[in-house]
């Protein structure tokens, strides 16, 4: 089955005639997709969705955070011991550089995990107000 499908898949891509035609069919569905008379209501808001994600987010960035900290430290240190017990000097420089890039990528992902924890509140306050006026359900202006 995953062969039969592999094969079909490289012969329409492989076809320029095809190729042409699913552009086409995607270009024509934009383009009425976006020129339909779509009006959205008003006062509608997002918190039956969002407060549950930011919910989830609070509640594993701290442990990500604590686990993030202690594997990142003890990866750090058992690469500082072979550093340090690397006799030749291509070795040596080898193990330098590999605790080079584990501190750099340790404190990337610090940071990356301390911006995501200060950014959530900010975010979705700005998605809310940003969606004052929307509504996902759309009536048709005739």
């Amino acid at each position: 089955m995953k062969n039969k499908l592999m094969t079909i898949t490289t012969q329409v891509v492989s076809n320029t005639k095809a190729m042409k035609l699913m552009a086409m069919l995607l270009v024509t569905g934009v383009v009425l997709f976006a020129s339909g008379d779509v009006a959205f209501a008003s006062n509608v808001t997002f918190d039956g969705v969002v407060n549950p994600i930011v919910g989830l987010l609070n509640k594993f960035v701290n442990p990500l955070l604590m686990l993030v900290g202690a594997g990142g430290s003890l990866f750090c240190i058992m690469l500082g011991v072979k550093y340090a017990t690397a006799e030749e000097p291509q070795e040596r420089e080898k193990r330098k550089q590999a605790l080079k890039t584990a501190i750099i990528g340790f404190v990337l992902i610090f940071v990356l995990i301390v911006a995501l924890k200060t950014s959530i509140g900010p975010l979705s306050q700005w998605m809310n107000e940003s969606l004052k006026g929307v509504n996902s359900t759309p009536s048709l202006n005739n």
